[in-house]
Formats: structure tokens, C-alpha cells, sequence
């Protein structure tokens, strides 16, 4: 044969021939190590015609592991001529070689015929080599073929332009956030556009920190959790402000319409943070590509939204308290008790005094 000449096995690029081999035609392969060059006949049995391979240790517990074969009911009758013809033959014309992916995986040779459908494949086998084998005749034998259904190829400028359009939006949801938060709180809206650009920053700065540190680039799945984390970081301030006013309705003041409003506020900021990170993480672990990135930003924004709202939100607010504009509920704060109906507390009524009882008149 002219491939048994031209073919070098210690070369690994030609230990896989550059076409795929016809298994109805003699062919000249290599073993996967490269140690040994077999010219082998037309396939004789087929993988599809395997229908069980496992790894074992025989009966008698006794000796090395090997691998037990099960044929259906076409590969028992060929297997069994193959293997009486091989019985006859001298070594090495009575080995039948395994082959998977062009490469000879292994090659036992015939001690007698099989007619039943079931061999083993004995050997100095570990329990791993054996395995090994039973997962490659298993699962090779999977008759796989693999259709081009859709091919689409994104270039660098639709790529720029995708990522472009993800940030419009996420600066176009973040306008439109902090300008219904100024026309329906009024005050409190500069107090959420603030904690918003505090919490942009501060995201900014952990994803600019993290690029060189892990790897971790924005993508447009990215931008699509920091536009998610616009809503879930507003959710959070109007939880705060709506506990603020309904303490206001009730008739408080507004520094113990705070106190009171944020004490009842907070339980229901940290359960929904909670819920929406452990959402993230799920999804992170789970997912692959550009999930991941959604998930990972998607959890980095919640948890930045419970440091803003902790540590900077609320002071923030409870500093405001002190100043007249806020304290006296002005039409423009977003806390005036006339527009939120506030109900009038009764001023505390003086009562009676009673009359201090006199000294009794000493007798003379």
C-alpha cells in the first residue's frame, strides 16, 4: 500500500489523515500514541452495531479489569465470523483494531471465536484504562451528525453599534428615572438623583477595577444588568421615601417620621436585594457566555445599592431633616402633610386647676 510508506506515525499531524478514512476500503492508521502503524481491511462491524461496553472485573474477582461487549442482533453474526476467521490467524493478522476518529484506540487480538454477541477485552487494564476504553467503544459508537443550520457573521462595526445602542439605553432609562423621581417626590427626587449618580460611580469604579483584575469586560449583556440594577436601586429609594410619608399621613414629624419609616423600610430593601442576588448567583453559576456577564453584573448592582441606600441614603435624608425647607414640609420637598393628607393631631387641651385649699383658721 502507498500509505503505509508515505504515512509517518511519529508525526502528529499525520497520525489523523486529512480526510476522513472510508471504512469500506483498506486504510493505513496510526495508534493515538503514535508508537504503532496498522493496515487494517474494511470495517467489518460497526459501532452503531455495539449496544452495551462497560468496564469490569470477572466473575471470580480475580485478576486485572477488563471490558465486556454486547452486540445487537446484525453485529453478533459479524462479530462472530469476523472473530472465527481471526481465530486461524497468525500474530498480528489475528488482532481487529478499535477505531475512533481515524486513530487505532486499541487492538486485542482473537484467542477463539464468539458467537454469542458478548466478549470481553482482557488485559493488564487499570481501572481507568478500562473505563476508559468502555466510554470511548460506548459512546463513539453514538451514530452523531452534525447539519449547519444558520451561520451569521457579526463584524466589528455592528458589534460597536450593539454595544452603543445598550448604553443609550441604559443612559436613557436612567434620565427617565430620575426625572419621574423629581416630578412625583419633588425634594426627596434630588435625594434619589444623587444616591443614583453615587451608586453609577461607585459601579463604575468596581467594574474598572475588576477589568485588569479578573478579566471581566462589559458587554452588552452587561449593560443590560446595569439597566435592570437603574430599577432595582429606584425600587429601593421609593420603598424609603413612600414609609417616610406614610409616617407623615399618620401625623409625625418628619425626623421621627424617618426613624420610624426607615426601620419598617429596610427589612423590605434587604429581602428584595436578597431575593434579586441570589437570582444573580444562580445564574452566574449556571450560565455560560454572555449570561454570565448579566448575572455578574446584575448581582455587583444590588449589592452596591445596599451600600448606598445604608450608608448614604438615608444619612443623607436624616441630614436634610434639620433644615426648614424639608422640616416644615414646603409644597417643593416632596413632604408637605396638606398634599399627603396628613391628619391634624388635637393640640393638647389645658385642664382645670382646682383650687389650692386654705390654711384652717387657728381657734383663739
Amino acid at each position: 500500500m502507498r500509505q503505509w510508506n508515505t504515512i509517518d506515525c511519529t508525526d502528529q499531524e499525520q497520525r489523523k489523515p486529512k480526510t476522513p478514512a472510508d471504512p469500506t476500503k483498506p486504510v493505513v492508521l496510526c495508534s493515538q500514541d503514535g508508537t504503532v502503524k496498522y493496515a487494517l481491511g474494511p470495517a467489518i462491524v460497526e459501532g452503531t452495531h455495539l449496544t452495551g461496553a462497560e468496564a469490569g472485573i470477572p466473575q471470580q474477582g480475580a485478576g486485572a479489569w477488563q471490558v465486556n461487549l454486547t452486540f445487537d442482533g446484525e453485529g453478533t453474526k459479524k462479530f462472530a465470523e469476523a472473530t472465527k476467521k481471526l481465530r486461524d490467524q497468525p500474530s498480528p493478522q489475528n488482532e481487529f483494531a478499535i477505531v475512533l476518529d481515524d486513530q487505532v484506540v486499541s487492538a486485542p487480538y482473537v484467542q477463539e471465536a464468539i458467537p454469542g454477541g458478548q466478549a470481553q477485552i482482557t488485559g493488564n487494564f487499570t481501572q481507568k484504562e478500562a473505563q476508559d476504553l468502555a466510554n470511548v467503544l460506548k459512546y463513539g459508537a453514538l451514530p452523531l451528525q452534525f447539519t449547519t443550520q444558520e451561520v451569521n457573521t457579526v463584524s466589528p462595526t455592528l458589534g460597536g453599534d450593539q454595544l452603543k445602542g445598550g448604553l443609550i439605553a441604559m443612559i436613557l432609562g436612567l434620565a427617565l428615572t430620575v426625572l419621574y423621581s423629581l416630578l412625583y417626590y419633588r425634594g426627596l427626587g434630588v435625594v434619589a438623583m444623587v444616591s443614583l449618580a453615587v451608586a453609577a460611580a461607585l459601579t463604575y469604579a468596581v467594574v474598572v477595577l475588576l477589568g485588569p483584575a479578573m478579566g471581566f469586560a462589559l458587554s452588552l449583556a452587561g449593560i443590560a444588568g446595569l439597566v435592570i440594577a437603574i430599577g432595582i436601586t429606584a425600587d429601593s429609594f421609593i420603598v424609603f421615601f413612600e414609609r417616610i410619608r406614610d409616617e407623615i399621613r399618620e401625623g409625625r414629624t418628619l425626623r421621627v417620621a424617618i426613624e420610624y419609616g426607615w426601620t419598617r423600610a429596610r427589612r423590605t430593601i434587604l429581602v428584595a436585594d436578597f431575593v434579586s442576588f441570589l437570582a444573580a448567583a444562580v445564574l452566574y453559576l449556571m450560565a455560560t457566555g454572555g449570561v454570565k456577564g448579566f448575572a455578574f453584573t446584575l448581582g455587583l448592582t444590588t449589592l452596591v445599592d445596599v451600600a448606598v441606600v445604608f450608608l448614604f441614603t438615608k444619612p443623607l435624608v436624616t441630614l436634610l431633616a434639620r433644615y426648614k425647607f424639608f422640616a416644615q414640609g414646603h409644597p417643593l420637598s416632596g413632604l408637605d402633610p396638606k398634599r399627603l393628607g396628613a391628619k391634624q393631631r388635637p393640640a393638647p387641651t389645658p385642664g382645670r386647676r382646682r383650687p389650692a385649699a386654705k390654711p384652717a383658721a387657728k381657734e383663739a
